[in-house]
């Protein structure tokens, strides 16, 4: 782990994995997880010739906390880490809450990405058209209702589900993934990193992601993302994933029908190789 200090002075945690001589490329992990959430077989990287940078967003893990955020404002924090590391154009991806940061910095520095793609991405919240919870589970939604009535609502529901695990807050559709022993045992020590120092970071991103405009509009990002999604997701709607290819220009929609939430994982691997092939 390392770590990059921004202009307000705040600190952000970033660790790398694979290859170190290999192509970088952002991960944006989902919500609520740390800078240690990734494929779980971090071979893969090194096979692959990838560098994967991952990071704990403001409050979570080791990355100071920044009350208030929003959306847009992850992609200040991405760029920073790319200008400290000295990287000029990388490509980028995000899964579930991962998803929006990854496309805020499609929006706003397009110059400084090659490529950008999400899995199981969430779509905004005042997203026009789109019944947001239509299909979204029990936990979700009620993380959704409660931001609603307001931080303070939400702070109330996420303080309830402390003790919580990962897997306790999954739907049925996705346990046979998360009984995977590889995946069960990096998600927990993912989760457990990222509420290590208290559940402020856990409240501001779910906050940023169910109560809280973007603050911009995917309909402005020029590069064409691959927008992935499982058609059994119960987590995040397939509907958000749809929204999402419709709104953006040139966007491509995968589909896979039978997957859940947790499907990415086994997508990840062709999602890499094409993040970094010159097509």
């Amino acid at each position: 782990m390392h770590e990059v200090t921004l202009k307000d002075g705040r600190t952000l945690a970033v660790e790398e994995w694979g290859d170190p001589d290999g192509i970088p490329v952002f991960y944006v992990c989902g919500s609520p997880m740390s800078r240690l959430a990734r494929y779980p077989d971090v071979r893969l990287f090194s096979q692959l010739g990838v560098r994967l940078l991952t990071y704990d967003r403001p409050g979570l893990g080791y990355s100071t906390p920044k009350p208030g955020r929003r959306i847009i404002d992850g992609a200040n924090d991405i760029k920073a880490i790319i200008d400290a590391l000295g990287l000029d154009r990388v490509p980028i991806f995000g899964v579930s809450g991962g998803g929006p940061h990854a496309l805020a910095m499609a929006a706003l520095f397009p110059d400084r990405i090659s490529k950008i793609a999400t899995m199981a991405s969430p779509a905004p919240r005042d997203a026009k058209g789109l019944e947001w919870t239509d299909g979204m589970g029990d936990g979700n939604r009620a993380s959704a209702i409660a931001a609603a009535r307001g931080r303070d609502a939400l702070e109330a529901h996420i303080t309830s589900l402390r003790s919580s695990t990962v897997p306790a807050l999954l739907p049925r559709n996705d346990q046979e993934v998360v009984s995977r022993p590889e995946v069960s045992e990096m998600l927990g020590i993912a989760f457990t990193e990222a509420v290590r120092p208290g559940l402020a970071g856990w409240i501001d991103d779910a906050y940023a992601l169910f109560g809280l405009p973007w603050g911009f509009d995917p309909a402005t990002i020029i590069r064409p993302p691959r927008i992935w999604h499982g058609g059994s997701d119960a987590v995040v709607p397939v509907t958000h994933g749809r929204w999402l290819a419709a709104r953006i220009p040139n966007a491509t929609f995968i589909l896979e029908p039978d997957a859940g939430h947790l499907g990415h994982f086994d997508a990840t691997p062709a999602l890499l190789e094409w993040l970094i092939s010159e097509d």
